[in-house]
């Protein structure tokens, strides 16, 4: 009879266990210092079999669960020299005294906080700021519409990061019915000459909508669900995102095709890859800036799978209409 603790130890010669002893020799090549770096590193066959800890791991969570872990840590790894080429991209503003606002849109779970926390992850908060503002108070109710988020523009050698922004009215607000008609028809007809006059005083101001997939978006909600850590996430709006699921369609097209213009265009991102997405997102933002780059072996062009403009998107959401019948992302 088959021993049963012995199918969570893999054997040695398993594939599994060999990418886990590659993944471990990249790590040991990470030290810095120089006497480590002129001191021969282990095979990777030693790593495993004396580190009590990592043998420890394997046999509590598995292989599969190990692999994962230093597979999001090789991805996060990926993004350092992009975030290294942001702190440039601040030095710039700090010294030319530009600003940048960034506005980061898209359906609920669909990755935009994030994309927010690897961009500000490493940049020098002294100047820059994440602006994710709750309901309107009473007061800010009777107030132009755009004040709340004036207040937070920033300064020269600033940048701003709008995780949600004015386009809530174009959205949530109208999806649900917390801004009347005539609200939204005002926020529409005037949000781009707002943003045009903003562009035109030297804000550089970058629109990101991240757009993730129904079954995509019902697979994290779950997640959020399943999970004590992230239960906090949900909201009542969140419960039900699945179900206006095609009233938030309809809104999305009508915001792209209204207010993509030429001096603040519209940058979908194509969300269902989580990393793909935060790796094509620091893409343009960088490429929106004209900074000195450090990095120019770097590869800053965006994947056109995972990168469109909000003009395209209209055009393939137009087409998809004809061919379904009806908006389906």
């Amino acid at each position: 009879m088959t021993d049963p603790a012995s199918k969570s130890k893999p054997a040695a010669n398993d594939p599994i266990v060999e990418r886990e002893q590659t993944a471990a020799t990249d790590i040991m090549t990470k030290v810095t210092s120089d006497e480590a770096e002129s001191a021969p590193l282990p095979s990777a066959e030693d790593i495993l079999r004396n580190s009590k800890k990592l043998r420890d791991r394997i046999e509590r969570y598995g292989s599969k669960q190990i692999i994962k872990t230093l597979d999001s840590a090789a991805r996060e790894k990926g993004l350092k020299p992009y975030q290294a080429e942001l702190i440039l991209m601040q030095k710039y503003f700090e010294e030319t005294k530009r600003r940048m606002i960034i506005l980061f849109e898209g359906r609920d779970a669909s990755g935009k906080g994030g994309t927010i926390r690897r961009v500000a992850r490493y940049m020098n908060e002294k100047h820059y700021r994440v602006v994710a503002l709750g309901k309107p108070s009473d007061a800010e109710r009777t107030q132009w519409f755009f004040q709340r988020y004036v207040k937070h523009f920033p300064r020269g050698g600033e940048v701003t990061l709008f995780d949600r922004s004015w386009y809530n009215r174009a959205m949530v607000e109208q999806v649900f019915g917390f801004c009347t008609p005539e609200e939204y028809k005002a926020f529409m007809k005037g949000v781009v000459g707002f943003e045009k006059d903003l562009v035109r005083q030297g804000t550089i101001l970058v629109k990101l909508y991240f757009s993730v997939t129904k079954a995509e978006q019902a697979r994290r909600f779950q997640r959020r669900k399943d999970d004590p850590l992230r239960q906090w996430k949900l909201s009542e709006v969140d419960l039900q995102a699945q179900e206006r699921w095609d009233d938030f369609t309809s809104q999305k097209y009508e915001m792209l095709k209204r207010t993509h213009s030429n001096h603040a265009p519209w940058t979908v991102i194509r969300s269902n890859n989580k990393h793909q997405a935060r790796l094509n997102a620091l893409r343009t933002i960088l490429n929106s800036v004209p900074y000195e780059r450090g990095h120019r072996e770097l590869d800053y062009v965006p994947d056109p799978e995972i990168v469109i403009s909000g003009s395209r998107e209209v055009e393939q959401m137009e087409a998809e209409r004809i061919r379904r019948g009806k908006f389906s992302y």
